[in-house]
């Protein structure tokens, strides 16, 4: 055996063996210099963040936080007030539970205290009732009856923190509490690590504005629709094929009369069910929401039971309409033409 030969060996292995050691502090195995190692860089932790799937968060118990969270969400700043025209069909009345919303269409100032919540990840990424996309990580928030869209300062009776948000979508609908922020707004608040908070909500209207300014703000359709029709729970004629039948929202749920006359026009189609009373759960469940057209009602065609409202002048009311209805229905909306 050559001993000359293996000293230079051991060597250079011994060499490669301590590079490759991890001392507490010091690079990964295997991690040599000089190979495009870079360092792994964290986001912040962010404070006071209840586990993914906790249960903490607005008024559904499976809601939470994401896994991931961006950045530096405590930096993200206020909503900016701004004037903005009120959304056409999302502050109309609306029956959610048996009780009777209407929002406010005008201006006044308004102040209100109670328990705020947040909503997270089980509602981020879906429609809100403004129509627009939820995004958690925005300063936003859901009010059962300010005007869509509009603006408020939450604060905390506790600490004393506040946010301004901006009111773009409907909620929470339970006796305790008045409103339910956005994830980033719930934890500039302090809000993630109890789920609910004693808090204050002021309405902020846009500086300086005027009467004027605040008329133009109303929807064009708030005087538009005939009194007549304001109350009026009928069902007109629905027409799919040439033998359609409908129910009557003040009919009994087995009940199904036949139209008498088609209804030209563009319609938001709920649902499509093989069994009617599927239909007809659908039909119960939306039932005086702000968003509906003049009628609601269950239309069989075929073998299908179809869940429409309607009808719209056009097609963008239509998918207007369509925009505003909650994600949290579980309805794909679909606009179709008769």
């Amino acid at each position: 055996m050559n001993v000359s030969r293996l000293v230079p060996a051991f060597i250079a292995l011994t060499i490669l063996a301590g590079c490759a050691t991890s001392p507490e502090g010091g690079r990964a195995v295997g991690q040599l210099p000089g190979h495009g190692a870079r360092p792994i860089s964290h986001a912040p932790i962010t404070p006071d963040l209840p586990a993914a799937g906790s249960g903490r968060g607005g008024y559904y118990q499976d809601d939470g936080p994401g896994t991931s969270p961006p950045a530096n969400l405590d930096q993200i700043p206020d909503a900016v007030v701004k004037a903005e025209p009120y959304a056409r069909y999302s502050n109309r009345p609306y029956v959610v539970f048996g009780k009777t919303y209407t929002p406010m269409l005008d201006d006044r100032p308004f102040t209100q205290k109670g328990l705020s919540s947040w909503y997270g990840k089980k509602f981020h990424g879906q429609r809100t009732s403004s129509g627009e996309i939820y995004d958690m990580y925005k300063m936003t928030a859901a009010h059962p009856t300010l005007p869509i869209p509009s603006y408020a300062r939450i604060t905390n009776v506790d600490n004393g923190k506040q946010v301004v948000v901006r009111i773009n979508d409907r909620g929470p609908f339970h006796s305790s509490r008045i409103v339910d922020v956005s994830y980033t707004a719930a934890l500039k608040l302090g809000l993630l690590s109890k789920g609910s908070q004693m808090v204050t909500l002021e309405r902020l209207l846009p500086g300086g504005q005027s009467d004027a300014v605040a008329s133009k703000r109303r929807p064009a359709d708030e005087e538009a629709r005939p009194a007549a029709l304001q109350g009026q729970d009928d069902i007109t004629a629905l027409i799919l094929a040439n033998r359609t039948e409908i129910q009557s929202e003040k009919a009994r749920p087995d009940s199904e009369v036949e139209a008498a006359a088609p209804a030209a026009g563009f319609y938001v189609q709920l649902g499509a069910f093989a069994r009617a009373d599927k239909a007809n759960d659908v039909r119960e469940r939306v039932k005086g929401q702000d968003w509906l057209g003049t009628t609601l009602g269950v239309v069989r065609a075929g073998a299908l039971h179809r869940v429409l409202s309607g009808p719209f002048a056009s097609r963008s009311e239509a998918q207007e309409a369509a925009r505003a209805v909650p994600a949290s229905l579980g309805l794909r909306p679909i606009v179709i033409k008769r």
